[in-house]
């Protein structure tokens, strides 16, 4: 019988690969000892490497391996901790907008649930680098798929089309983010908040004109 390979070949065939492969619960236990950290009270411009390794169990290379910086890292976990968004809605605009801020009201609803997520969401501005990647990777692809989803309302004529679509969204988003920032003990629980925002925001708040008459001031 021919042989196909030789020996050096199948040892070859047979080590592993350079490198170390990524554990998750590896990564689970650094982003958890993030957290952790933070609802202690700990800044997030005072967090430190070694620290988060020490609360993790883990050494400085286990995190660097995986993050370049601290950067890095507490930019992953704001976005690991982020609800997951709602898929493309291809149903009528009005509905896509109630799902967007239903969304906006489930993630608000988890970080009122849990400390480090709320005082996460405050620290932030504390670190403007960080914020600022946080925006651009996350907050300014939402602002550009909630004008995506305006322009298409103009394009069906559920939406007028004289306004600016940033002015548009903000319209609509505006309610809710105010519940949740400006307004930490403001209603949340009700179900039907994001189709009532939605509703009022599309029909205006003047009151219905009735005969030929103007509204009363």
């Amino acid at each position: 019988m021919t042989r196909t390979g030789t020996s050096e070949e199948t040892a070859a065939a047979a080590a592993p690969r350079r490198g170390r492969p990524r554990s998750e619960a590896a990564e689970q236990a650094i982003v958890a000892a993030v957290l952790r950290l933070i609802e202690r009270g700990y800044p997030l411009a005072l967090l430190s490497v070694e620290g988060i390794a020490a609360e993790a169990g883990v050494g400085k290379a286990t995190i660097y391996r995986r993050w370049p910086n601290k950067e890095e890292l507490l930019l992953d976990v704001l976005q690991r901790i982020d609800e997951p968004e709602p898929p493309r809605h291809d149903g009528s605009v009005r509905d896509a907008l109630v799902a967007v801020l239903e969304f906006l009201r489930q993630a608000a609803l988890a970080r009122r649930a849990h400390a480090s997520l709320a005082v996460l969401s405050t620290e932030l501005r504390s670190m403007p680098e960080l914020y600022r990647r946080y925006h651009e990777k996350v907050i300014e692809p939402r602002r550009a798929r909630m004008r995506e989803l305006l322009a298409r309302g103009v394009e069906s004529g559920e939406i007028r089309g004289d306004l600016d679509l940033d002015l548009l969204g903000d319209l609509v988003i505006g309610p809710m983010l105010s519940r949740t920032l400006l307004r930490p003990g403001a209603e949340l629980d009700d179900p039907a908040l994001s189709a009532t925002i939605v509703d009022t925001v599309l029909q205006g708040i003047a009151p219905p004109v009735t005969g030929s008459g103007a509204p009363p001031l």
